[in-house]
């Protein structure tokens, strides 16, 4: 029975080995592409192509008269009337380059995923559910695509220069929930390689409910550029809790969760408090419950890359957000989503036997 049970399982890991490796390819394009994209908005380079062009927009300018003319469309700008005026043409190519090359890795994103999409779905190498939950995920690729337009555009608006914190934390959000279904898919593909006890399921989904909802918070700090106020810490301003009414400055009341520097600064270190106390808590009740189970290994592993991400968050924060910190800091936010999503879908593994 053992041996008929571990040839079961060889040959699944042979069978979808290429589909995961296809899997984990599009993972690490998409974990470098929200890479690119911090240092897209963190070089202030993300208004500067200014019209959506998804097949000839791949075509960079390739002459002088093609330079100047997606200058001048960047002249006519706010970002550039309000902003940027005076930026010489070489100022220009840099913030272009950026964009441009952030565009392009999406592409070659959608491109690898459509052509594993076709060779799955043509030579049917999964069942019909599986297939279908690939398409899905290939609507939702291109809908985070979408967004990103929708998100440019809201900085192209009148009297703006930088995108909408909302729709800046959509995109990243919706980035975030691409990843986890493609590394969620690829680790459902992998078998467990022992039966272990089922732990933890509930503490699982909350933790992993709770890291998207710190990466949305930290897309209203991005969006917001919260992180460029209010550098110090445990204390914020002074406190460590600010006032009411430094809080709740605004009106209406709601556009303070978005747009008011305090509260969103505020949000985001609180979340980071409460992710860090349930993954410990997490940690201490799986190493009583399962000791030396996998359940305990990765939920260790879970709390220790948070505890790492938050005291990054800090440093970040005290440094004013210079690029490498902001970009090490978003990485790892994605390498905990990562780990999350693997815990959650070996419980779930785990439950169904």
């Amino acid at each position: 029975m053992t041996l008929a049970l571990d040839q079961t399982r060889a040959n699944a890991r042979a069978d979808h080995a290429g589909i995961r490796r296809w899997l984990w390819i599009v993972a690490g394009l998409v974990f470098l592409m929200v890479m690119v994209g911090g240092a897209t908005r963190l070089t202030g380079s993300g208004l500067s192509i200014t019209e959506w062009k998804p097949i000839t927009g791949a075509m960079p300018p390739l002459s002088a008269d093609a330079w100047a003319e997606e200058f001048g469309k960047y002249r006519a700008s706010p970002q550039y009337q309000l902003l940027n005026e005076g930026m010489s043409l070489g100022q220009f190519q840099f913030i272009y380059w950026w964009e441009w090359g952030h565009r392009q890795l999406g592409r070659f994103i959608g491109l690898i995923y459509l052509a594993g999409f076709l060779v799955v779905a043509l030579r049917r190498l999964l069942p019909a559910r599986q297939t279908a939950t690939l398409f899905g995920m290939g609507l939702l690729l291109g809908l985070q695509g979408t967004i990103g337009w929708i998100m440019v555009a809201s900085g192209l608006q009148p009297g703006m220069v930088a995108v909408a914190p909302v729709k800046l934390t959509l995109h990243l959000t919706f980035a975030g929930l691409f990843f986890a279904s493609v590394v969620a898919f690829a680790t459902t593909l992998t078998p467990l390689r022992r039966i272990e006890p089922v732990r933890g399921r509930g503490a699982a989904w909350l933790l992993l409910l709770l890291l998207f909802v710190q990466i949305a918070l930290g897309g209203l700090v991005a969006g917001s550029k919260a992180g460029f106020t209010f550098n110090s810490w445990p204390l914020m301003d002074g406190a460590l809790v600010p006032p009411g009414s430094q809080l709740f400055a605004r009106t209406p009341f709601w556009e303070n969760f978005v747009d008011n520097v305090a509260l969103v600064q505020f949000n985001h270190r609180i979340g980071a408090y409460i992710l860090f106390a349930v993954a410990l808590w997490n940690v201490l009740r799986l190493r009583r419950a399962a000791p030396g189970s996998g359940s305990a290994r990765r939920s260790t592993a879970i709390a220790g890359l948070v505890l790492a991400q938050s005291a990054l968050g800090v440093v970040t924060l005290l440094l004013v957000v210079p690029l490498w910190a902001g970009l090490a800091h978003q990485a790892l936010g994605f390498a905990v989503l990562a780990m999350g999503v693997v815990h959650v879908t070996r419980t779930e593994q785990a439950s169904r036997g």
